[in-house]
């Protein structure tokens, strides 16, 4: 049964996560709802969810007041709002407990949001059953989902049956989310026909990228379908790795004799000067301009569109680190053109291997990551699979639902090899209950729950963010950053002050020590005093030494309540002792000797280099 009215929902939220790193704060998000509700075109607005409360903790926000008087305008007008979420993973990467997860959905109704997207990365069931649940037990809408990507095995009849299996765990809607907009057309019209079908009365929603240029004609498939809503984007942040216009869906529905809602063309000069406004202000900083460019490159690899911000920004500064390399190895540097077109092919060679995850938050990050590693790896003489961080492992391993496709008997073979178990239980069941625990903290820090806890969840939910948000160390980081983006780079010239060296290794009594100076404005120089550890260190030449393989944050444990390696422990050969969070991920770092740790060099948060010594082992 075709509709013949489509109605539009506008990715206000996903327009600015899929161009760049930053939403907009909340007086400038209160500025842009009236325009958006007079536009008179849009029955849902995206508001909320994804990376958004994890975007306003990073620049000192608080997220529950931004939730909360963003959406208020739009709940007043009878606009329904949406969030996305991801299933097991909350509105994070990796995996929360399920009594946060409750708390989220009756949270978000009350500050605001009506309906919840929830997918998972896997497309996993199992991992989404509480999803439906918790959001109708909080008064909200459950839509699920479906992760579109395309590979052997992921056909028509697979998305189809899908669909019905989140139909019956109690799914109320269904959303295409075609994530990277790789979804070949014809075959997003035959997966909405044969939903259509089998669920004549259930809302269906097209959910299209742009990068790769198929979205267009995927939505108009979809309408000619049965598809009731199509998510759109505007100028200034439509196409490129978001999704298509508003004005060119509009006028393709109309000429194929679907009844749309006319759009308020002043009103939407207004949303769309403001926009810019707000990429003047500070946003566009932090927004590339290949984000803005269409890729057909993407067709091959397959990597989604909302990741693109995140992945331009990785592929700058480890290209950075491997030019480096390579100019004291006396190789010719690459350009950042070729190491995107390596990162594709890899993408290619190593997805299948990885058992074919959808390539959606959060796995399409690690199948970049480890494809990064690779090229790396492979660029510097070392083998492929060496650099595997602990959250893809997790994904390998069973530990967030099953993968769809076999792995490579090469990976299960490493897997083996490092002592890893596999797992093929509910995933739900790996990670305990914490709301209490994190309760006592508030209490302990002496901070606020919150009305309806909603400071506990923010704390539950994104730990370290909440941490620093909570101390202001979050704000001041993100306004050392913006300026430092808004001063023009200046170029050193040979009348400039000279640049004297941070440290010099000096020799007392046969032994080689390390020594840290400060300089006064070009002054006589003198030994720094440290107040937490001795300014003399002991070489590199009397100790063996563990370096960082990437650059990143440096962290002694991953997860709150582990207890770190201390100056005097004994390793042992192939012992994680520290970690470093880079690309969003967590990757461990193994000690390649045995003995006994004489030296840490860096201390919890820091950032750290690529090879950068970390610790010292005797």
């Amino acid at each position: 049964m075709i509709r013949k009215e489509i109605k539009l929902a506008l990715m206000y939220r996903d327009m600015w996560q899929s161009s760049g790193k930053y939403m907009p704060r909340v007086d400038q998000l209160e500025r842009v709802a009236e325009p958006i509700i007079k536009m008179g075109c849009f029955s849902r607005v995206e508001t909320n969810g994804g990376g958004f409360e994890q975007i306003n903790l990073l620049y000192g926000e608080n997220p529950n007041i931004s939730v909360r008087k963003w959406t208020q305008p739009f709940n007043d007008a009878g606009i329904q709002t949406q969030m996305l979420e991801r299933g097991l993973n909350g509105l994070r990467m990796n995996p929360v407990p399920k009594d946060v997860r409750k708390l989220m959905f009756k949270l978000k109704k009350i500050q605001g949001t009506d309906i919840s997207r929830s997918f998972d990365g896997l497309n996993n069931p199992q991992n989404l059953a509480l999803s439906f649940q918790y959001a109708k037990e909080g008064g909200m809408i459950a839509q699920g989902a479906l992760s579109m990507t395309v590979s052997p095995l992921h056909t028509v009849e697979y998305f189809v049956d899908l669909a019905d299996e989140f139909i019956a765990l109690g799914a109320e809607e269904i959303c295409l989310k075609d994530m990277a907009g790789i979804a070949r057309p014809a075959s997003v019209g035959r997966i909405v026909k044969g939903i259509r079908e089998r669920h004549p009365d259930i809302i269906i929603q097209y959910h299209g990228h742009s990068t790769p240029g198929f979205s267009v004609a995927s939505a108009l498939e979809a309408a000619r379908n049965g598809v009731d809503i199509i998510d759109v984007g505007m100028e200034p942040l439509s196409w490129g790795t978001g999704h298509a216009d508003l004005l060119t869906i509009h006028a393709m529905l109309k000429d194929a004799g679907f009844s749309v809602p006319d759009v308020n063309m002043k009103a939407y000069m207004q949303v769309r000067t403001l926009t810019q406004e707000f990429m003047d202000d500070f946003l566009g900083y932090y927004i590339s301009p290949k984000n803005r460019e269409m890729n057909s490159l993407l067709i091959g690899s397959g990597l989604p569109g909302g990741m693109m911000g995140s992945l331009m920004s990785d592929l700058e500064q480890n290209l950075t680190s491997l030019n480096t390399w390579k100019e004291k190895n006396n190789q010719v540097k690459l350009s950042q053109d070729d190491l995107l077109v390596k990162l594709f092919d890899e993408v290619e060679y190593a997805w299948p291997r990885l058992g074919y995850p959808p390539l959606v938050t959060p796995f399409s990050q690690y199948v970049k990551n480890v494809a990064l590693m690779n090229v790396i790896s492979m660029e510097k003489g070392k083998e492929r699979w060496s650099m595997i961080d602990e959250n893809t492992w997790n994904m390998i391993l069973g530990q967030q639902g099953q993968l769809l496709g076999t792995l490579d008997q090469e990976i299960i073979d490493l897997a083996n090899a490092q002592g890893r178990t596999f797992f093929d239980g509910n995933p739900q069941d790996l990670y305990p209950d914490q709301l209490e625990m994190y309760r006592q903290k508030l209490k302990d820090n002496g901070w606020y729950a919150g009305p309806d806890d909603e400071e506990l969840f923010q704390y539950a939910m994104h730990p370290a963010q909440y941490e620093a948000f909570k101390s202001g160390e979050a704000k001041l980081k993100f306004e050392e950053d913006l300026a430092k983006k808004r001063t023009p780079k200046t170029v050193v010239s040979e009348t400039s002050t000279p640049i004297y060296p941070s440290t010099i290794e000096v020799e007392v009594e046969g032994q080689k020590y390390l020594v840290k100076i400060n300089h006064n404005h070009g002054q006589t120089a003198h030994v720094a005093a440290d107040s937490s550890e001795s300014s003399l260190k002991a070489t590199s030449e009397t100790h063996s030494v563990i370096t960082s393989p990437l650059e990143g944050k440096f962290f002694l444990t991953k997860d709150a309540g582990e207890i770190g390696i201390k100056i005097g422990d004994m390793v042992k050969k192939g012992d994680t002792v520290a970690y470093v969070e880079a690309m969003k991920v967590i990757n461990a770092i193994s000690s390649p000797y045995d003995g006994t740790v004489t030296q840490i060099l860096v201390t919890k948060g820091a950032d750290v280099e690529e090879d950068q010594e970390l610790i010292y082992i005797k």
